[in-house]
Parts: C-alpha cells; sequence; structure tokens
C-alpha cells in the first residue's frame, strides 16, 4: 500500500513543476518537501494513519452530524435572506389557520 503510494506521490512531484517566481509558497515545491518527510524510507516507508479522518480533519461522526437532516434544514434557515424571512412571517393567512390558532 504505501508503496504504490509513494509513486503516485512522486509521478505528482514530476508533473508538477516548481515555479522558481514563487519562492517560499510554491506548491510544487511544498508537495516534494512533504512527500521527502512521510517517505523517508522511500518505498519501503511504513504509513500508518494516525487515526480516522479525512483531508478535512473531521471524524465520522462530525460528517453525520454536518449532513444530518436536521443540520441541512437549519443551514437552509440560515440562508434565507431577512426579506425572505418577513414575507413568511407576514405572510397573509387564509381563514382556515386563523380558525386553528
Amino acid at each position: 500500500m504505501a508503496a504504490s503510494r509513494y509513486r503516485r506521490f512522486l509521478k505528482l512531484c514530476e508533473e508538477w513543476p516548481v515555479d522558481e517566481t514563487k519562492r517560499g509558497r510554491d506548491l510544487g515545491a511544498y508537495l516534494r518537501q512533504r512527500v521527502a518527510q512521510a517517505f523517508r524510507e522511500g518505498e519501503n516507508t511504513q504509513y500508518p494513519r494516525p487515526r480516522d479522518t479525512s483531508f478535512s480533519g473531521l471524524s465520522l461522526e462530525e460528517y453525520k452530524l454536518i449532513l444530518s437532516t436536521d443540520t441541512l434544514e437549519e443551514l437552509k434557515e440560515i440562508d434565507k435572506g431577512m426579506w425572505k424571512k418577513l414575507q413568511e412571517k407576514f405572510a397573509l393567512k387564509g381563514p382556515e389557520e386563523d380558525h386553528k390558532a
């Protein structure tokens, strides 16, 4: 697993050129540095995952919470503009709604 990952990172480094005009902030140079740090022993490097996370650093439980229907509904409500909220609040009610109250 680590060997194939190492080879893919090497291929990425080969295809991503270093831009000398961006010293200290070039993505190509940063990738090479990180690959060298992560794979100090080349293809023989053991690559244990320190924990179960994704690129964002969130756990599975956090993703489930964020993507839950309740949370998405709350986000939809937050995204509504002030004008839309006022319209909904003061919209004319039908006669059947007045009797329910």
